[in-house]
């Protein structure tokens, strides 16, 4: 099954490919030669979901789906949140959010947060949305090189590792994005 993954982060399209596993091929927005910011103006991720989803759908009229993510931290009430991939400058550079997130929470005793991602499908006239999450904690120190965002800073509940510390496959058995295309996939393989 052939199915546009409404993405510019070539990571994360090869990470969903391995997730999604053997019988579909996903394309990316740049094998499409489609290179246009999607503006991500709603304030949920569910909302820019849906967004991403549409405009990609519209475009090019076949299955497709998009994602979005926000790490949500309990004392920052719910920051990063949708702003998470701009939350230190429009530029999206994972480092300045690191800092600026790590900044905000010196002193704070309490690092409970947790990964969000809503994903929206969209084929001819539905419209479905699936959701996954993962409970864990922000450390004081970037440590790992693997993954991206705030991979680095992240440790999952269950764990003694940062996402950034983990392979693909060992990220996957924690990892809200697995759990949310987990969700998908079997949708996807029950129609």
């Amino acid at each position: 099954m052939k199915l546009i993954f409404a993405s510019h982060n070539e990571n994360k399209v090869a990470e969903i490919q391995n997730m999604l596993g053997e019988g579909f091929h996903l394309i990316s927005l740049k094998e499409l030669c489609f290179y246009d910011e999607i503006p991500e103006t709603a304030a949920t991720l569910e909302g820019n979901s849906i967004i991403k989803a549409e405009t990609v759908f519209e475009r090019f009229q076949m299955p497709c789906f998009a994602d979005d993510t926000g790490l949500e931290v309990d004392v920052l009430g719910g920051e990063p949140g949708v702003y998470s991939a701009r939350y230190g400058g429009e530029d999206k550079n994972a480092d300045k959010n690191m800092d600026l997130l790590l900044k905000n929470l010196q002193g704070n005793s309490n690092r409970n947060a947790r990964f969000r991602t809503v994903i929206t499908y969209r084929i001819q006239d539905e419209t479905h949305q699936f959701e996954g999450a993962v409970e864990g904690s922000i450390i004081n120190e970037k440590i790992g090189v693997c993954g991206f965002g705030y991979d680095p800073i992240f440790i999952p509940k269950g764990s003694k590792k940062t996402f950034a510390q983990m392979s693909t496959e060992e990220k996957n058995t924690f990892s809200h994005r697995a759990r949310a295309f987990e969700k998908l996939r079997i949708f996807l393989r029950q129609g």
